[in-house]
């Protein structure tokens, strides 16, 4: 006995908005009863003392811990900028003059 009828696969492909034919519609009908016998297979495992995964692989959080640490003083920073002035990096205007 098929689990999904001619008019379910009908009634499916009219709501994707797909015209199928007949020989289609059959097509569909037994491929989508073999999905379903394959799926229900599924309910014949026994998963009473199987614990409930959200990932296949066991993930663990491989970052590190995040800590604020001190970052460079301005002086050690302004060692490394070519053009500064008044404790600022001076860089090049983009906006207000043209060529």
């Amino acid at each position: 006995m098929s689990r999904i009828s001619k008019d379910q696969v009908k009634h499916v492909a009219n709501l994707a908005r797909l015209a199928i034919t007949e020989e289609e519609t059959d097509m569909f009908t037994k491929q989508l009863d073999a999905i379903i016998t394959f799926a229900e297979q599924l309910n014949e495992l026994d998963t009473e003392n199987v614990e409930p995964t959200y990932h296949v692989l066991d993930m663990k959080n491989v970052l590190r811990e995040d800590k604020s640490k001190p970052g460079l003083s301005r002086e050690e920073v302004l060692k490394n900028a070519p053009l500064h002035q008044d404790g600022q990096i001076k860089v090049p205007s983009i906006m207000g003059k043209e060529d």
